[in-house]
């Protein structure tokens, strides 16, 4: 895992404050006046924080939970809603999202993220690797030569592993290299690569993916303007727009997948993750889902 150092240290380094919204409310029930009204507004990596003032009053209680207020020195993984700014290619402000806490706020286990990335290595190898037995192998079944009087070894076939065009002797047959992992396990890690690119600010939620033209360089300038990224990672929640796969096929480090197909090693295979609020909402859904036993 080559990149779960790095990960682990800004974690460590990272500091943010909690915004406690209930999930029930929308992101377009949240009143943009609240957050130029004098409140302290801190932004950490991308994503927008508030601290309450108990004198002011000026965070209506109805939006607020029953959680005590986090100090800005917690720790990370507390299982915290956060508050997080909506925007599009052309860098727009599309108001604000509550991402949900036991999804992108989890606490950040590596041993789990190995568990993962070796299912999901092991499942995805085709097993289709074959050898000849010594009765697969084409040849003539006859005696080569007489077990005794010609001083040489004894033989009983030339197709044998030690000939010329013989078998293979305990080669590789057709089988699947996959290995069990449980459901929750599986969740779990999803959960723990969506709460560390979080942390890292390496998350951003956009409107929708949607472009102009099907032009290859509308991409190659959207992702110039992103600072120190060199992979991203695009996530709609739907089926992927056909202009989108245009633009991107020809571009080895912008990747699209659908909410469905979002997993844990594509995650860290890409620096920056850009999802939409469709697609977030479809992974806080998928991730609230009971598993089936």
């Amino acid at each position: 895992m080559w990149n779960l150092a790095r990960v682990a240290w800004n974690l460590r380094q990272s500091r943010r404050l909690s915004f406690a919204i209930p999930l029930s409310i929308s992101a377009t029930q949240i009143d943009p006046s609240f957050f130029k009204r004098g409140l302290p507004l801190t932004t950490c990596k991308g994503f927008s924080t508030l601290e309450t003032q108990e004198s002011g009053g000026l965070i209506p209680s109805e939006l607020l939970t029953k959680k005590s207020v986090l100090r800005p020195d917690r720790d990370i993984g507390q299982y915290a809603d956060l508050v997080t700014r909506v925007t599009n290619f052309h860098g727009e402000d599309k108001g604000f999202m509550v991402l949900a806490g036991d999804v992108f706020d989890v606490p950040i286990r590596k041993d789990i993220i190995h568990r993962v990335v070796r299912w999901q290595l092991a499942k995805r190898q085709q097993g289709t690797h074959s050898t000849k037995t010594i009765s697969e192998v084409s040849g003539t079944g006859r005696k080569p030569y007489r077990q005794k009087g010609t001083g040489r070894a004894r033989h009983g076939t030339l197709r044998g592993p030690q000939f010329r065009h013989g078998a293979i002797m305990h080669g590789p047959k057709p089988r699947s290299h996959a290995i069990k992992l449980q459901k929750k396990v599986r969740r779990l890690g999803l959960k723990i690569a969506l709460s560390a690119r979080t942390a890292e600010g390496k998350l951003i939620v956009f409107e929708d993916l949607a472009l102009p033209s099907h032009k290859t360089k509308n991409i190659v300038n959207y992702v110039a303007q992103m600072e120190n990224t060199k992979k991203v990672l695009l996530v709609d929640g739907g089926p992927i727009d056909d202009k989108l796969k245009l633009a991107t096929r020809n571009l080895h480090y912008v990747n699209v997948l659908p909410s469905i197909g979002l997993n844990v090693y594509s995650i860290l295979l890409h620096d920056m993750l850009v999802m939409t609020q469709d697609a977030v909402n479809r992974i806080v859904e998928r991730m609230h889902t009971p598993i089936n036993r």
